[in-house]
Formats: C-alpha cells, sequence, structure tokens
C-alpha cells in the first residue's frame, strides 16, 4: 500500500511515497511489515530520528464467556526480554520509556503482536473498557498504543517490522524465540507453576493429542497419569492419617486432662512429646497435600488457558474451554445472577459434590488432628460451596478435570485403607514407645523455654 505525495493539487509525485510492505508466507503465522520511505527528503524534517506510529483497535467479544483471569489486555517485551502487561480488568495505561521488542494486543486465544525486527525506542500503551453502550455484545475493551520508532532520513529508507496474527498455543509461540507464549498465563509469576506446566503438562497433553482422542478423553488419561506420579506422596499422607487415628485416645486423654486455656502450652508440649515417643511426625500429613499444591495451581492456569480445548465438545460440554450449561435463563435474580451466573454447569456442580465428599472422607481419615482446630473444619466444607460460584464460569475442562481428580482419589483411598492393617500400625506404635527416650529436639527445647518464661514447668516424664 503507498501513500503518495501531491505534486500539485491534482496529482500525485509517483517518485515520493511512504510504503506498507506486507510480506506473508505459507503455513506461518508471522509476516513480514517493511515501511519504506522513498523520496520523502522534501517532506520531513532532516532532523527527524524517530517517528510515532499509532495502533489501536477494540477488542471483539470472541468466546461464550469472559475469563476473568485472563482478560483482553495489552502485553509487552523490553529488549532486555522481561515480559510485562497491563491490568486484565481495569483501565490502565503504562508510558514506556525503555527500548522495546514487541507489542502485542492480547486476547484469551488469539493475539495480534507487532514486531521490531532491531527495537522500537519507547511506547505509551493504553487499555480500557469500551463504552457500555457502544458494546452492543459484540466489543470488550479498547486498546492503543503510540510506539517511537528509530529513523533516519535518506532517499530510500526501511523501517524492518513483523506482525504476529495467530493463536495463543504455547508450541506455535515458542517456536519464535521471542518470549511471545509468555502472554499465556501459565503462572510465570511462581517458577514452580510455569516449571510444572512446561516441563510436564504441556509436554504430555501434546503426546495424547498424537493419538486423535476426544480431548475429554485426553483429559481423563492426563488425570490418571498424574494421579499415578502423585501416589507414593499420597500413600505416605493416608499413613499418617492411619498413625494419627491410631493415636486418638491418647490425644483425647491429654485434652481431658488440661482443660482450661491456661493450659495450652501444657497441652502442647505433652502433645508433641507423645508424637516424638510414638514417632509420629503430625506434619507428615501436611507436607504431602504442600507439595501437590503447585500443581493444583498449574493446572487452575493450564486448562482455561489450552488452545487446544477452544470449541471442543466432550458429553454434554459443547465447548471445554468454556462453561457447560445444562440449565439457563435469562430473568436477573439479585445476588444470583451476579455471583452464580444465570446458568448451571453440571461439571462444576459435580466437581462440588465430589469435593464435599471427599473432604467428608478426609476429616474422617484425620481424626483427632482436626479436633484441634474446630474453625478449619468449617472452612473445610464451605470452600467446595465458594468453588460453586467460582467455576461456573469458568472452563469446563478444568471442573472436569477436578471432578476426575476426586473420584480417583477415591478409589486410590478405597484401595489404600484395604492394604493398611490399623492393627500393626497401633502395634508398632506401641513399640515405639517401649523405646529409650531419644535426646530433646530443639523445637521441644523452645516450647519448654517458651513455658517456662511464662513462670509455668515442663510437665514431668512418667
Amino acid at each position: 500500500m503507498r501513500l503518495y505525495s501531491d505534486r500539485s493539487v491534482s496529482e500525485f509525485n509517483k517518485d515520493s511515497y511512504i510504503e506498507y510492505l506486507y510480506t506473508l508466507k505459507g503455513d506461518d503465522y508471522m509476516l513480514d511489515f517493511d515501511i519504506n520511505f522513498v523520496g520523502m527528503e522534501s517532506y520531513i524534517d532532516r532532523g527527524t530520528n524517530y517517528l510515532d506510529l499509532a495502533w489501536n483497535t477494540e477488542m471483539q467479544k470472541l468466546e461464550k464467556a469472559r475469563d476473568r483471569f485472563n482478560g483482553p489486555t495489552i502485553y509487552y517485551r523490553f529488549l532486555d526480554e522481561e515480559v510485562d502487561y497491563l491490568n486484565e480488568q481495569k483501565d490502565d495505561e503504562e508510558n514506556l520509556v525503555n527500548k522495546m521488542k514487541w507489542v502485542s494486543f492480547t486476547h484469551r486465544f488469539f493475539s495480534s503482536t507487532l514486531i521490531a525486527k532491531e527495537n522500537f525506542l519507547n511506547a505509551n500503551v493504553k487499555v480500557f473498557e469500551f463504552p457500555e453502550e457502544e458494546q452492543k455484545g459484540r466489543y470488550l475493551r479498547s486498546v492503543q498504543t503510540e510506539i517511537g520508532v528509530p529513523f533516519k532520513l535518506s532517499s530510500k529508507e526501511t523501517i524492518a517490522l513483523a506482525y504476529y496474527f495467530g493463536p495463543n498455543k504455547y508450541k506455535t509461540l515458542r517456536q519464535y524465540k521471542l518470549d511471545l507464549e509468555r502472554q499465556i498465563p501459565m503462572g510465570w509469576s511462581f517458577f514452580l507453576m510455569a516449571w510444572i506446566n512446561r516441563y510436564a503438562v504441556i509436554p504430555v497433553f501434546n503426546f495424547l493429542e498424537g493419538f486423535g482422542w476426544n480431548y475429554g478423553i485426553i483429559i481423563l488419561v492426563l488425570t490418571i497419569l498424574l494421579k499415578i506420579v502423585l501416589f507414593p506422596i499420597a500413600y505416605k499422607s493416608y499413613i499418617s492419617s492411619a498413625k494419627m487415628r491410631a493415636l486418638k485416645p491418647e490425644i483425647e486423654e491429654i485434652t481431658s486432662k488440661f482443660p482450661d486455656k491456661k493450659d495450652a502450652m501444657k497441652k502442647q508440649q505433652a502433645t508433641m512429646s507423645l508424637y516424638k515417643q510414638a514417632g509420629v511426625n503430625p506434619m507428615a500429613g501436611c507436607i504431602p497435600m504442600a507439595l501437590q499444591f503447585p500443581i493444583l495451581i498449574a493446572l487452575f492456569r493450564f486448562f482455561p488457558s489450552a488452545f487446544e480445548l477452544r470449541q471442543q465438545s466432550f458429553l454434554w460440554a459443547t465447548d471445554l474451554s468454556s462453561y457447560d450449561s445444562i440449565v439457563s435463563w435469562t430473568a436477573e435474580i439479585p445476588l444470583v445472577s451476579q455471583f452464580y451466573g444465570n446458568h448451571v454447569s453440571l461439571f462444576t456442580v459435580l466437581m462440588t459434590i465430589s469435593t464435599l465428599i471427599y473432604t467428608k472422607m478426609n476429616q474422617e481419615m484425620m481424626g483427632s488432628s482436626q479436633q484441634q482446630m474446630p474453625g478449619m473444619k468449617t472452612m473445610m466444607y464451605l470452600m467446595p460451596l465458594m468453588f460453586l460460584g467460582l467455576f461456573n464460569n469458568y472452563a469446563a475442562g478444568l471442573s472436569y478435570y477436578y471432578f476426575l481428580a476426586n473420584v480417583i482419589t477415591f478409589g486410590q483411598m478405597f484401595l489404600i485403607r484395604k492394604t493398611i492393617n490399623e492393627d500393626k500400625i497401633r502395634q508398632k506404635i506401641e513399640l515405639n514407645k517401649k523405646k529409650p527416650a531419644k535426646k530433646k529436639s530443639s523445637w521441644q527445647k523452645r516450647l519448654e523455654n517458651a513455658a517456662k518464661q511464662r513462670g509455668q514447668s515442663a510437665p514431668k516424664k512418667k
């Protein structure tokens, strides 16, 4: 596309123009974009060393539901490879004064990225909500940028740029080696989540894709594989729970011995002494759960942003990247419509029910340790109900995964309880109690010192 200068009121100067030259390639989302200045010496100030390139658009609504954690915004990368972005939910603006490599208008599953072959000088980026009266169900937000481009006036000057117009698919973006994949929210702020998604979840997911299965089946197989890998951790957690149940009578005895709140330190010392004597680590059940938590959060970020799930159906869900509505209504119900929505997602309901069942089973397995934290017990039942509202408008693929994970966990718990002999565990604990007392740990010493400072004496050994 050429914009000619005027030779006269009625005639163009064919030897003087600004040219936009686009070069498209087969099987590639990247295209070259050169801005050529030919014979423009008489029209541009000779002292000009940069030009402002203005670029803006309105981000259209492309998906059934708007992702609250992955909304349309602007991403950008500085020349030193630092990637950042504007707020995804609120109006935001930044004046970027350092040299830059690219600026991208990023949607949930697609992006339009302007890339400098060398660098941009600076940029002003802005994102704001499209006026509600003008949205008409089509637009979500407006995005604008004004980019400083290096320029040197000559008889023929070329500004070499490139455009990426394509999907936010990790494997596709990664191949350009420009950090474009950082536009996909996979937990980059926490290295462990990013590593889990990059080096475990995505490679396995892509491998399973090669079999040509339905994506619902792929998620099922992925869940089974993850549960197999995590089984040793789960097994240790169940063993710890069995040991805690075996100590329940002794714990109840200590609780009745120190009923007053002022004896809380004595009660804690006696409890810790029992754990040490029996060879039980009260944290053994928490540590496996803590190890699984990063994986849980990593998948929370992976499924809603996985381009592969977009418009892929499974069972009653027509799109695994959006909610799976089985019942919907148009009437606005106060609070319900605002916090829950105008539909019912079946996978979310199944996930919530299975989580409540898992919570009940886990409470029974934990036994005495939960009695020390009665408020925690109530919270554990409230959380699944909170998830019911949160996940109702979220990706069906994610709720489906959590539901599968719970069902497989039930199976694991059943098998482990069948293979664990709690009588033998009880006998082993009794044998540990008869062994000579070990040297006090630094933790126990600190507890005793704290008690002494409060004017309390440590309980005598029996």
